[in-house]
């Protein structure tokens, strides 16, 4: 699987268990155990939570432990997120009770919605003088026009390579990390978007300015790549002190993108999945997203799954596409090994809104397209049958039924029938999706009550399913 947001587990499975990673020497200056205890006594928070990507999950413990003693409250450490580790896991705090969360690691920065948060990326190492030699020999003209950014746990050495830089590039400039949405609209050139704000002084606008990203390769630079695709882009990878002009072809993972928009257009039941409950104006845009499928016509069921993966969303078989709203950089799902596509909202949006135009620009936060938005797009009036332009499908060849109208507002929810339960005549709503599950030959686990004969216990196999202990014995 291309992203861990879709993980289906193999790595698990197959993982040797061995000792456990040696906690880190220096937890002061790594977790900034001082910022954050401050964040607590401040806010005089008496319950927190402690929230760790997989990596960093081997100093849980010990950062817990200082912690209590530091501030006094009781803390709980939220190991497997319910959706993307980069977001803040509200859900799994508010089970805790939590008062904050203490966000660790790798983050998108998207906001909260109810939770105070305070983001500690960690310090990871960086050679500030190979990044600065790296700049050098991609960018050797300095009068480039350069926009620096970078993954979030290398911000803390920024400003020692701005002081290497600046002198020698005078047209250079460094996106800062803001974890909370500035108050205020932005000030004319100003550029906010993915948790960086930077100004853009180029006489084109960012179209003439280059961008070098220092970070891993991964799903923050894919999401910054096709967001601002009329940038070339070159990077840095700390971990391997190299650096690169990225040639990842754009236009073809556009082109792939699009594809999925000409499947969304004819797709006729669309399933919407929640891929978060944090992120500030989800329940906003799952209201937007069904308004929007209703005015177009289509069905739209809402489905909560967790992290999504192929197996779970081959249970829906009567779905012919899924849209994900997750955060800007989980929505980029890559969906090739999904028995059906996932787009994203903004894909969803230029197939069923016509108002709406493609025009270069990618949008990867959902948020965007809300009402009041930068690139909120109105719905067009009512298209009556008469008026609407005959639509043919680049996939099928087939002309697609138009249903672009505003109906009046049924009596009962959207894709409900009505039917008899008993012999009093009692009406019951029954779901198309219901019936459709009714139809199949498998419907998943039945209790089956009074069916099956009653067994006593019995001893059952051991280990685990790849390698159980009796694996290739008989059976008796």
């Amino acid at each position: 699987m291309a992203t861990a947001f879709s993980s289906d587990g193999e790595t698990a499975l197959r993982r040797e268990l061995g000792p456990a990673a040696a906690p880190r020497g220096d937890l002061d200056s790594f977790y900034e155990m001082g910022r954050a205890a401050a964040f607590v006594r401040a806010g005089g928070f008496c319950k927190i939570a402690l929230q760790f990507p997989d990596e960093f999950l081997a100093d849980a413990v010990a950062v817990a432990t200082q912690m209590e003693a530091a501030t006094g409250a009781e803390v709980y450490v939220l190991g497997d997120t319910t959706y993307g580790s980069c977001c803040v896991d509200e859900v799994a705090a508010e089970h805790a009770g939590a008062e904050a969360v203490l966000h660790y690691g790798p983050a998108c920065l998207s906001p909260c919605r109810k939770l105070p948060v305070l983001h500690i990326f960690g310090k990871q190492p960086m050679d500030v003088r190979c990044c600065a030699e790296a700049f050098r020999e991609l960018y050797p003209d300095r009068e480039s026009r350069v926009v620096v950014l970078s993954d979030v746990v290398y911000a803390h050495a920024m400003g020692e390579l701005e002081q290497q830089l600046s002198p020698d590039y005078p047209n250079i400039v460094f996106s800062r990390v803001v974890c909370e949405d500035p108050p205020g609209p932005a000030l004319p050139g100003d550029v906010r978007q993915f948790g960086r704000q930077f100004p853009v002084e180029a006489p084109g606008g960012l179209q003439d300015c280059a961008m070098f990203y220092v970070g891993a390769e991964g799903l923050a630079l894919t999401s910054f790549m096709l967001t601002w695709n009329c940038c070339p882009f070159s990077s840095f990878d700390p971990a391997t002190n190299c650096g690169r002009r990225e040639t990842f072809n754009v236009n073809r993972a556009l082109m792939r993108r699009l594809y999925l928009v000409e499947r969304a257009r004819d797709a006729q039941v669309v399933g919407i999945l929640v891929g978060t409950l944090g992120v500030a104006g989800y329940l906003t845009v799952l209201q937007h997203l069904r308004e929007l499928l209703r005015w177009a016509g289509k069905r739209s069921y809402m489905l909560a799954v967790g992290k999504p993966n192929p197996a779970k969303l081959a249970n829906f078989l009567e779905v012919d596409i899924f849209v994900l709203v997750a955060c800007a950089q989980n929505s980029l799902l890559d969906s090739s090994d999904f028995y059906r596509p996932v787009v994203t909202p903004y894909e969803l949006e230029l197939a069923c809104n016509p108002a709406r135009e493609w025009t270069g620009n990618y949008l990867t936060d959902f948020r965007d397209l809300l009402p009041g938005a930068c690139a909120h797009v109105e719905l067009p009036a009512a298209v009556h049958m008469e008026e609407a332009v005959p639509d043919i499908s680049l996939i099928t060849g087939e002309m697609r039924a138009l249903h672009f109208c505003d109906p009046p507002a049924p009596q009962l929810p959207p894709s409900t029938t009505l039917a008899c339960r008993d012999q009093t005549q009692a009406l019951t709503q029954i779901s198309p999706a219901a019936s459709f599950l009714e139809s199949r030959s498998w419907r998943g686990l039945e209790q089956q009550l009074g069916q099956t004969s009653v067994s006593k216990a019995v001893q059952g196999r051991r280990g685990i399913a790849i390698a159980y202990e009796d694996e290739g014995r008989k059976q008796p």
